[in-house]
């Protein structure tokens, strides 16, 4: 963060002007009002990969959040890790935020959408409810800037502990394997080196997540806790006991868990019956086909109990809340920074070369294209792509007293630029137009309070995404999208959200219309 940046957020931190509030509130008055917020973001997690979205995984915590709160059926992330992690801070799309592909350091990139770091013209959720009065903290994974001065700190968190590379060995960052990037963890804004022995990842997030609110109990002000796990990213790393719950549970293979996950998410009304299930990814193996069933039955094994451990860390931060006494003026938001990941071939990637299983420290996989297409049930594709596949996540509000219908659904869509926008509203903070007299990019998100409160919120007259020539624009009902800028179809997502008929010969001029604002909107972003 530079000098001007920190005098903004020092300046207007202190007082009320801050805040677009009543001046007659006094401090105290106006902290026991404002709720704290903690924000959880997992790693390529698919959207029926958690029990209150369709899954045999067992995943408390996160149901009880979702028993107690409100679910989104139809929220949606920026298709990849990076520009998500953008998007969620900024209250921006990716490009506007600097952040169109992936992470690059200043001196490997050219200023610009795809400059591979936040830049300047964009404010971070910490930056704009430090201003309120507001204590921000950060346990995980950063990803949208890898060196100095774009660490978290540098971007208004008091607090930081986790990775600022992208995806790790679980247990030993040293044997992480990259071509291009060397994994770096830091502890506030120093390096960290974690230990060799008894260091697990996903635990490490949960623990310092922890420590932070424990520090917080003395501390009368509100407070923002953002916690991004990298679990269930590959490598597939977990540990023991975990593993063995899920070991043998997934030998009928994935035809049959996309069934079995699609009957339960129309049962939980979570989606129409009138869209039908996608057919298989033709690129998934039959699994008849399979040559080494329990190799993949053990994979799929290893991606549940990542999750499993990750919904226990979510677990003990509840708990951790209701023990400070905080929880019940919180407000808990939940949710994945894309699809389930397809990497390498139908099978994934593996290391049987030197005959280790997965789940170990010296083993590197991954689960494939053919249980992601299981983890993404009921969409078509994955993790890059922007078809529904890629681009939809669970979403979980959880906030004691405000959510008006616990329990319940809302399809009402949402997208990942309303966090920020949500966190402004609640915190009552001002999202800045300047700073240093040089602008900055007006908010792009709105807030989802009204749905928390049961109400129909006014729409996004239109959502915008782009990722590596994937394209697509929606429009109420429609949805116009393009793999890796081929041929655009169209779908009516009210009918249609497994995206089975393209409608774009039907209604050409529908098409022609999005097409004309897509180009005008890229255009405009540098896109």
């Amino acid at each position: 963060m530079n000098t001007t940046r920190r005098q903004f957020i020092k300046s207007t931190a202190i007082g009320l002007g801050a805040l677009s509030v009543p001046s007659f509130f006094t401090c105290s008055q106006l902290n026991s009002s404002r709720p704290n917020i903690v924000l959880i973001l997992v790693d390529d997690m698919g959207y029926s990969d958690l029990g209150c979205y369709g899954s045999e995984i067992h995943t408390p915590n996160i149901d009880q959040l979702a028993n107690e709160g409100l679910r989104f059926s139809q929220f949606y992330n920026a298709a990849r890790c990076c520009p998500t992690r953008a998007s969620l801070l900024t209250g921006l799309y990716p490009h506007q935020a600097g952040m169109g592909e992936m992470v690059k350091s200043p001196q490997n990139s050219t200023a610009g959408v795809y400059q591979g770091y936040l830049n300047d013209q964009c404010v971070t959720i910490a930056e704009v409810l430090k201003t309120a009065g507001y204590r921000t903290l950060m346990s995980g994974k950063w990803h949208v800037g890898e060196s100095r001065p774009h660490w978290p700190t540098d971007r208004g968190f008091d607090r930081y502990f986790g990775l600022i590379s992208g995806a790790a060995n679980y247990f030993d960052i040293s044997k992480s394997k990259s071509p291009n990037v060397v994994r770096q963890m830091a502890l506030d804004d120093q390096p960290y080196t974690p230990p060799k022995e008894g260091f697990y990842m996903t635990d490490a997030i949960t623990q310092h997540a922890v420590d932070f609110l424990e520090q917080e109990t003395e501390n009368s002000n509100p407070f923002f806790l953002y916690v991004a796990y990298t679990a269930p990213h590959w490598p597939l790393h977990a540990l023991p006991e975990d593993i063995e719950k899920y070991r043998g549970k997934y030998r009928e293979g994935w035809e049959v868990l996309r069934n079995r996950r699609y009957q339960k998410m129309v049962e939980m009304g979570l989606i129409n019956p009138e869209w039908p299930l996608s057919p298989p990814d033709p690129e998934a193996m039959p699994w008849e086909d399979v040559p080494d069933k329990e190799l993949m039955d053990l994979k799929m094994a290893v991606y549940a109990a990542q999750i499993d451990r990750m919904d226990q860390g979510v677990g003990k931060i509840m708990n951790k809340l209701r023990e400070i006494g905080r929880a019940e003026n919180t407000l808990v938001l939940f949710l994945s920074d894309n699809g389930a990941c397809h990497e390498s071939g139908p099978l994934g990637f593996d290391n049987r070369n030197n005959g280790l299983p997965p789940g170990g420290v010296d083993s590197f996989m991954s689960y494939g294209r053919s249980w992601s297409n299981a983890s993404n049930t009921p969409f078509r594709l994955h993790k890059h792509w922007v078809h529904e596949g890629g681009i939809s996540t669970p979403l979980i509000a959880w906030w004691p007293g405000k959510i008006q219908q616990p329990g319940t659904i809302t399809h009402q869509p949402g997208h990942i630029i309303d966090i920020m926008a949500t966190c402004c509203d609640v915190a009552k903070a001002k999202y800045p137009a300047k700073i240093d007299n040089k602008p900055i990019i007006p908010l792009e998100g709105k807030s989802l309070t009204a749905v928390f409160k049961g109400k129909t919120r006014k729409p996004h007259e239109t959502i915008y995404w782009e990722h590596l020539g994937n394209r697509a624009i929606r429009q109420g009902k429609w949805k116009l999208v393009s793999v890796n800028k081929g041929p655009w179809e169209l779908y009516d997502l009210e009918a249609d959200r497994t995206e089975l008929k393209d409608l774009s010969t039907i209604y050409p001029a529908q098409m022609k219309e999005m097409i004309r604002i897509y180009e005008k909107w890229a255009q405009k972003w540098g896109v």
